[in-house]
C-alpha cells in the first residue's frame, strides 16, 4: 500500500512545526501591539482563540494540502500557497467569532495582525528551510530505495536521484542487471544484486520501493515490474511506451528530475493516512491504559507461575520488509522459542509459514490429562482473551504498528515466504486484521490467510478499519481471540 500522505504532512512534519510556532509568534506579536505585555494565554478569549487557529492551521494543511509538492515550488508558488492559506486561516478565525457571538474583549485588529505577520513569517521560514533541505538531500531518507538499472546508466540515474530527493527516498541498494557486480560499492552505495538474485534480496529484504531506470523499450522491463507487483513492493518507472494496466493502481510523480509511472497494491491520500494515524494514536493511547492497568493485576501472577521477565520481546518483520522488536505479554515458558522447532511436526499450518497447535506445552500451566484432554493454564488464559497482545498497543504509538492491518511474520517464516507472500506486508502490521476477524481458529491454509490480507490491501478504507475494530472487540469479549 503507497501513502500519498508521505508527500503531505507526514514527510514534512518539520513545516507544519515551523507552521505553527510562527502563527502562535505573530500572535503574540499583534497581541503585544494592539495591547500590553500582558500574558495573552491568561485571558480566556485570547487563549481560546490561540488554541482554534493552532487546530485550523493544521486542519487546512491536511486538507488543502498546503504542503504538497514544498519542496519543489518556487518563490512565487510559495508566496501564492502561503497568501491563501493565511486568507482560509483568517476566514476560520471570523467565523470562529461570528458564531461564538460572545467574543468579549477579543479585538478583530489582533486577529488581522496576527494574519499578517504569520503570512510573513511563514514566507519567510519555509524559503530559508528549503534551502537548508535542498542542500542536504541526499543525505536525508526514511525509505529505502532499490534502484535497478543497467551499468551505463548507473552514475547519471543516482546524481539526479541524491541532488533533487523530494521524496525522503534512501538508495539502500544498487543492483546492476546487465554485469556481475554483486559486492561492489558505487558512489558509496553497495551492489547488492544482480538480474538473477534481484528477486530473492527483494523478497527477503527492507525494500519500500523500486526505480527500474531502464531505457526505452527495453524488454526486461516487464518482466521486473509485475514480479516486484506481485511482491507488492512500490514500483516507480521512467515514462516512456511502455504503459501496462494491470490490475494494480497506477499513478505518474517525480522521482528526482525524471516523470515515472508508479504502480502499487493501492494509495492512500494525505487525508487518509491522517485519519489512519489519528485513530491509531487515539486507540493506542487507550490500549497503553489498559496495558498499564493490566500489569499491575496479571503481571504478578505470571511471574508466580512462571519466575522471569513479565513481558515478552521478539523481532518481528513488518511493513516492506523492516524488521521491529514487537512486545506483548509472556505467556509461555522461558526459551520458548528454542523448542519451536521440536513441536513443528503438531503445527495446524501444513508449510510452516504459521504456527498454531492445540496442545502447546509451552503455555504456561498447559498440561495433557492422562485421558488426552488438555488442562489449560493462566497461559491460555492470557492467550484466549488476546491479553498478551496489548502491549503491542505501545508498538502502535511508536508507529511500528497500526491498529489494522496484516500479522507480521516472525523472522523464520519471513524467510520461507514465496515472492506472492510477500504482498501482504505491502501495508502497516497490525493488532487486528481482516483474516481475525473472518475466524482465525477456522483457517489453517495460508494461502486463505494472503488472499484476504491482499483483499485488505486493495479495498481498505477507514470504514474497513472501524468495522474491523469493532468485530475484533466483540470476538475477544466472546473469547475467540481475534487480536
Amino acid at each position: 500500500m503507497y501513502s500519498k500522505g508521505h508527500q503531505g504532512i507526514f514527510k514534512h512534519i518539520d513545516f507544519l512545526i515551523f507552521d505553527l510556532v510562527c502563527l502562535q509568534f505573530g500572535f503574540l506579536l499583534a497581541y503585544f501591539i494592539r495591547n500590553s505585555v500582558e500574558n495573552p494565554y491568561n485571558i480566556d478569549e485570547y487563549r481560546n482563540m490561540s488554541i482554534f487557529l493552532s487546530i485550523a492551521d493544521i486542519m487546512i494543511i491536511v486538507f488543502y494540502g498546503s504542503l504538497k509538492n514544498v519542496l519543489k515550488r518556487g518563490y512565487f508558488k510559495e508566496l501564492t500557497y502561503t497568501v491563501k492559506h493565511t486568507v482560509i486561516l483568517l476566514f476560520c478565525g471570523i467565523t470562529y467569532l461570528f458564531l461564538i457571538k460572545n467574543a468579549g474583549q477579543f479585538s478583530r485588529m489582533v486577529l488581522i495582525l496576527t494574519g499578517i505577520f504569520y503570512m510573513i513569517f511563514t514566507y519567510c521560514i519555509r524559503v530559508l528551510w528549503k534551502r537548508f533541505l535542498r542542500r542536504h538531500l541526499h543525505l536525508s531518507g526514511s525509505r529505502a530505495m532499490l534502484v535497478v538499472s543497467e551499468e551505463a546508466h548507473i552514475m547519471e540515474a543516482l546524481e539526479n536521484l541524491k541532488n533533487h530527493n523530494y521524496e525522503h527516498y534512501k538508495v539502500s541498494g544498487l543492483v546492476i542487471t546487465d554485469k556481475q557486480m554483486t559486492g561492489q560499492i558505487i558512489d558509496g552505495i553497495p551492489v547488492v544484486a544482480d538480474s538473477e538474485t534481484v528477486f530473492a534480496y527483494a523478497s527477503k529484504n527492507w525494500v519500500d520501493g523500486i526505480f527500474l531506470n531502464f531505457q526505452p523499450n527495453n524488454p526486461e522491463l516487464e518482466k521486473y515490474d509485475r514480479r516486484f507487483q506481485n511482491m507488492g513492493i512500490v514500483t516507480h518507472i521512467k515514462l516512456f511506451s511502455y504503459v501496462d494496466l494491470t490490475d494494480s493502481v497506477h499513478m505518474t510523480e517525480n522521482m528526482g528530475n525524471y516523470t515515472v509511472l508508479t504502480s502499487c497494491m493501492n494509495i492512500l491520500t494525505p487525508r487518509q493516512c491522517f485519519l489512519k494515524r489519528l485513530i491509531d494514536i487515539c486507540g493506542s493511547l487507550v490500549g497503553c491504559l489498559i496495558t498499564c492497568i493490566l500489569t499491575i493485576i496479571i503481571g504478578p501472577i505470571i511471574f508466580i507461575k512462571s519466575p522471569g521477565r513479565i513481558f515478552f520481546s521478539q523481532i518481528r518483520v513488518g511493513k516492506n520488509g523492516k524488521k521491529f522488536r514487537i512486545y506483548k505479554f509472556r505467556s509461555m515458558y522461558p526459551n520458548a522459542e528454542k523448542h519451536k522447532a521440536e513441536l513443528m511436526s503438531q503445527n495446524q499450518y501444513a508449510n510452516g509459514l504459521m504456527f498454531k497447535m492445540e496442545y502447546d506445552p509451552r503455555i504456561i500451566g498447559c498440561k495433557l490429562r492422562a485421558d488426552g484432554t488438555v488442562k489449560k493454564g493462566i497461559g491460555n488464559f492470557i492467550r484466549d482473551f488476546s491479553l498478551d497482545e496489548f502491549p503491542q498497543f505501545f508498538n502502535v504509538l511508536k508507529g511500528d504498528m497500526s491498529l489494522v492491518g496484516t500479522r507480521p511474520p516472525t523472522e523464520d517464516e519471513w524467510e520461507q515466504y514465496d515472492e506472492h507472500h510477500r504482498k501482504r506486508l505491502a501495508t502497516w502490521p497490525g493488532l487486528t486484521g481482516i483474516w481475525q476477524v473472518s475466524g482465525r481458529s477456522g483457517i489453517t491454509d495460508f494461502e486463505e490467510v494472503v488472499r484476504l490480507d491482499n483483499r485488505y490491501i486493495r479495498e481498505w478504507t477507514i470504514g474497513s478499519d472501524i468495522k474491523i475494530i469493532l468485530k475484533t472487540v466483540v470476538a475477544v469479549f466472546l473469547r475467540k481471540g481475534a487480536m
